[in-house]
């Protein structure tokens, strides 16, 4: 089992800066691809980022490429997401997600565990 704890959202202007925390507890973090999704009213929920186990891999939506950055530090049990650039059409609840395999994907029907979400708004 894999519980995951986001923090780090909270309300930011148009082209300012957030940094999204997920922190997982059980041994096997390392062993978990990771990804961040999003969520906006009205709207299903869509991928943002994922990275792989030993975090040679990454993959980005289209929408965040250059802006986005995911990271993790498998020694604290925590994975990252640097937005930077923010537009108003990034607000949404940010999911952090696990996936009980080593190589990330992009679809959320891979992934097994899930955090409780974070809300992120930009104003314009």
């Amino acid at each position: 089992q894999v519980q995951l704890v986001e923090s780090g959202g909270g309300l930011v202007q148009a082209g300012g800066s957030l940094r999204l925390s997920c922190v997982a507890s059980g041994r096997t973090f390392g062993s978990h691809a990771m990804g961040w999704f999003r969520q906006a009213p009205g709207k299903e929920r869509e991928f943002v980022a994922a990275i792989s186990w030993s975090a040679t891999r990454t993959y980005y939506a289209d929408s965040v490429k250059g802006r986005f950055t995911i990271s993790r530090d498998n020694a604290k049990n925590t994975v990252y997401l640097q937005m930077n650039s923010l537009k108003p059409e990034d607000t949404a609840v940010y999911y952090c997600a696990a996936r009980a395999y080593t190589i990330a994907t992009i679809d959320p029907k891979d992934y097994d565990y899930w955090g409780q979400g974070t809300q992120v708004t930009v104003s314009s």
